[in-house]
């Protein structure tokens, strides 16, 4: 059997056209049918009765006039209100609601079908306006959720991105929109499995599960894609995982330690009394002190942990990053750190902590200065200054519209290893405990802001950004008072 060919828009205006036609011709035909048996009862009438010719043709000619005029208003009657649904339906059909049939009254044929017509358009309108509402609520949530959310076509092109996800790919909607999955870097989303934890490279280190789903828009298929950071959740379960390590070693060592701290005094104090030779009691002594000593750095270091493992939670009050910082700053004497002319910001905030966590902070960019400038001949030519001139460790902030970014710099050899900076008891320093900045992160994250740490872009050195949330303080306080 041979195919049948498409009908075209044109076509089917043809075709709607010559039916209305034909439909009028018969409407016609019914009104002629209607009036000729009259017409040629009163015209044989006419012929009997005795008058003049003119005067019974001047009475035919009213009589034809008459029922001219008369089926022409029966056809208006019948045709008119047709074309009027008829546009109705139109409109309902292009998606315009505005239209309302007239006359639309009850135990009237006619003026029921207007009734049922206005009946359809207002269920129409109705459901148009809650799917622009639910589409408009849809559009609102996706927007406001902070989870990267992505919709790819077949072609594995980007079709819609919320901002969660402009700021994760560092461009607007503009930028990203149209362009495939291999060039956002998120082809390995798409090909993972659904529920996968996944290391995306441009997320900073961070981890993300990625969950899949399917969907249909316009009859196509299309894939979403939604993304979750669990790093912060994984560092709590591992905080928490080094917590209980930490109290049962706690216990053991420090079982362990006080006996052999309490004996190697003792035997200290017993070993003038010993006949030894010099040569026996300069060994015995030095082995006791080295056992005395290792066994109390053994438990400052242990103590150190626990002080990081029962952190209390942040008592917040009102403070001033300015302040704050000029205070931690001149705790430094090292080395130079000069402080931006910024505008001050007044936080809610725990200061002790973070005054512990920018002290850490600011220790750590002095060390790896003078490091540098130990090593070789990389001092700088003035004292505290940097080969450009500027002081070699610098400290800023700037507001945002919900959080407080302080950052620190440095002119120091910059990170050997980034990935490596927050794991516990991993440390460059000689005497370093491994504890400074996973404590300054958890500090940061307690009150819901984050620590992170690059490597500065064209210069030598590192960069430390804090962020920190802002809150109403006002408020806070107003909502504080009894």
């Amino acid at each position: 059997m041979g195919s049948r060919p498409a009908v075209t828009e044109s076509e089917k205006h043809v075709g709607t056209s010559s039916r209305q036609k034909r439909f009028e011709r018969r409407i016609i035909a019914f009104i002629a049918f209607l009036v000729l048996p009259g017409l040629l009862v009163s015209t044989i009438l006419l012929l009997w009765l005795p008058w003049s010719l003119e005067s019974k043709i001047g009475l035919l000619v009213w009589e034809l006039f008459t029922c001219l005029l008369l089926g022409l208003a029966l056809r208006e009657r019948i045709i008119r209100p047709l074309q009027t649904l008829a546009n109705i339906v139109g409109a309902l059909r292009e998606e315009d609601y505005s239209f309302r049939a007239r006359n639309a009254l009850p135990n009237d044929a006619f003026g029921e079908l207007s009734l049922e017509l206005n009946a359809l358009a207002d269920l129409l309108s109705q459901h148009r306006a809650g799917a622009i509402e639910a589409t408009a609520l849809l559009q609102r949530v996706v927007e406001q959720v902070d989870i990267p959310i992505f919709a790819f076509d077949p072609a594995t092109m980007l079709r819609l991105v919320n901002s969660a996800g402009e700021k994760l790919l560092h461009g607007t909607s503009t930028q990203l929109l149209g362009r495939s999955a291999a060039q956002l870097g998120l082809d390995e989303c798409l090909a993972s499995e659904n529920e996968t934890l996944l290391p995306v490279s441009f997320g900073g280190g961070a981890r993300w599960l990625v969950r899949r789903s399917g969907f249909r828009q316009k009859g196509i298929p299309h894939i979403l894609v939604l993304l979750t950071d669990v790093s912060r959740a994984l560092r709590e379960e591992e905080r928490h995982a080094w917590q209980r390590l930490i109290r049962v070693i706690g216990h053991e060592l420090n079982n362990s330690l006080t006996p052999i701290k309490s004996i190697a005094v003792s035997l200290r104090a017993q070993l003038p009394e010993t006949r030894l030779d010099v040569a026996q009691r300069q060994d015995f002594a030095r082995g006791l002190e080295i056992i005395e000593t290792r066994a109390a750095s053994l438990n400052r270091f242990l103590q150190a942990y626990r002080h990081m493992a029962q952190m209390p939670a942040p008592v917040l009050r009102e403070c001033s990053v300015g302040d704050l910082i000029r205070r931690v700053v001149s705790l430094e004497t090292r080395t130079p750190i000069a402080i931006a002319p910024v505008p001050d910001v007044k936080l809610l905030a725990d200061p002790d902590q973070l005054e512990q966590m920018f002290i850490n902070l600011l220790h750590n960019a002095a060390d790896a200065v003078l490091e540098w400038q130990l090593s070789g001949d990389r001092a700088p030519k003035a004292e505290g200054a940097s080969s450009d001139g500027e002081r070699p460790i610098r400290v800023q902030w700037a507001r945002s519209e919900n959080h407080l970014v302080v950052t620190i710099e440095d002119d120091g050899p910059g990170l050997t290893n980034p990935s490596n900076v927050f794991v516990p008891f991993y440390t460059t320093k000689p005497k370093g405990s491994g504890i400074g900045l996973l404590l300054s992160r958890q500090i940061a994250e307690a009150h819901g802001g984050s620590v992170e740490l690059s490597n500065r872009m064209g210069a030598r050195g590192c960069t430390v950004s804090v962020a920190l949330p802002i809150k109403n303080v006002h408020a806070m306080v107003a909502k504080s008072e009894p």
